[in-house]
């Protein structure tokens, strides 16, 4: 090759090498640009072990799944605080996106919002919406029924225990699904409630069941955001079933499975629909999530891989109930029934279909009648096997 010939070669390549790299900036510019920017504001601690810390596993996920997503987030959030969270999520961190993830975050949510009409927000747990407001749940009632189920087959003293936080529609939604599955494998079994007033507090837990065990409960659940009460069941004997969050390593021998929160499925869906322009600041007024475990939003589990503790699996396997289409069925095996027929894309069964009556003994479903989304979402009523008080419950 000539002298001429290398030189236009060398040339030729430092050119094109030039315009590879200033192709390949520009798309990183173009890449860093066009990130989403999504802000997370929690109501508790995240490492409460729970309902916080669920969430902030489903914002971990998204972030790793989609590269072209940023994320932030402020814990213990009161519903006072929202706002100014929201103004420095806005102004200081240019968020696109913003998740309020508690209840008592609704009204300052909307009040944002209104500031912030090109801000996109989406509310947990809320039924409050906007042309800027979407809303969205993972409903755990379906699994709290199935470990009502196990529940009422392993109890010795026909007395189990929950230990409320607030007795709010989704708490009361939770309580009473337990009830019907232990009524359906044991009629004669009883569930005790106690509340709490607070959604974190580990030393009240401790005191609650405490108290219910001294009552004569030998199992529990429970809507409460710390490991507490399986601890507490654990040392008395008893067994519990974990919330929002796997907590089997807190207690590996009392708990038995446990009803879970799964986020990141919710987040991928709403986050990728933003990023391709399906939602936007102007359509979300009827946009309103309600997943549950055919959407994968939610699981029965002790901890990720295990339904339910292999401790009690035999002892599952021994009770028998008759069931009126399954016939003759071990509990362990309607468990997972149930669990089949709840998590089909076509569900064919569900915990609250008539006929249902509440204690005080008022028909709320008809026979054959499921309960619609609206009825769930609002419900104050108690079923006949509750015991203890239920503020707000209707007469009528």
């Amino acid at each position: 090759m000539s002298e001429r010939k290398k030189w236009y070669s060398a040339i030729t390549f430092l050119v094109i090498a030039s315009f590879l790299l200033v192709g390949f900036s520009s798309v990183a510019m173009a890449q860093e640009r066009d990130k989403l920017k999504a802000g997370f504001i929690y109501v508790g601690p995240v490492e409460d072990y729970g309902y916080s810390k669920a969430h902030d596993v489903g914002r971990e996920h998204v972030e790793e799944v989609f590269p072209w997503l940023e994320t932030f987030y402020v814990e213990n959030v009161a519903p006072s605080d929202v706002e100014s969270t929201i103004d420095q999520f806005v102004n200081n961190r240019d968020a696109d996106v913003i998740f309020t993830t508690s209840y008592g975050h609704m009204d300052p949510t909307i009040s944002a919002a209104k500031k912030y009409e090109d801000t996109i927000f989406f509310h947990c747990s809320g039924y409050k919406r906007r042309k800027n407001v979407g809303t969205y749940f993972s409903g755990l009632y379906q699994t709290y029924y199935l470990s009502g189920l196990m529940a009422g087959a392993l109890t010795k003293t026909d007395k189990l225990g929950y230990v409320g936080a607030f007795p709010t529609p989704e708490v009361k939604r939770h309580i009473n699904a337990f009830a019907i599955g232990i009524h359906e494998v044991n009629p004669d079994a009883t569930l005790h409630v106690r509340w709490l007033n607070a959604w974190v507090d580990p030393s009240g837990a401790k005191e609650a069941t405490q108290a219910l065990i001294e009552e004569g409960a030998d199992g529990f659940a429970y809507t409460e955001d710390s490991p507490a009460v399986l601890q507490t069941a654990e040392e008395n004997g008893a067994f519990s079933f974990a919330h929002y969050n796997p907590m089997y390593r807190f207690a590996e021998e009392g708990t038995l499975s446990g009803q879970v929160s799964k986020w990141g499925a919710i987040y991928q869906d709403i986050l990728y629909k933003v990023y391709y322009g399906v939602y936007t600041n102007e359509n979300l007024n009827d946009v309103d999530y309600w997943w549950l475990l055919k959407e994968d939003a939610a699981a029965l589990q002790a901890k990720p891989g295990m339904k339910i503790n292999p401790k009690y699996e035999d002892e599952l396997k021994s009770v028998t109930v008759q069931d009126p289409i399954l016939g003759e069925i071990n509990v362990y095996d309607l468990v997972m029934k149930r669990l089949e027929q709840m998590n089909a894309d076509r569900v064919t069964f569900d915990p609250f279909i008539g006929p249902m009556e509440d204690r005080q003994g008022i028909q709320r479903l008809k026979d054959g009648e499921w309960a619609t989304h609206d009825e769930l979402w609002t419900i104050q009523w108690a079923y006949p096997n509750v015991k203890g008080p239920w503020p707000d419950e209707p007469k009528e």
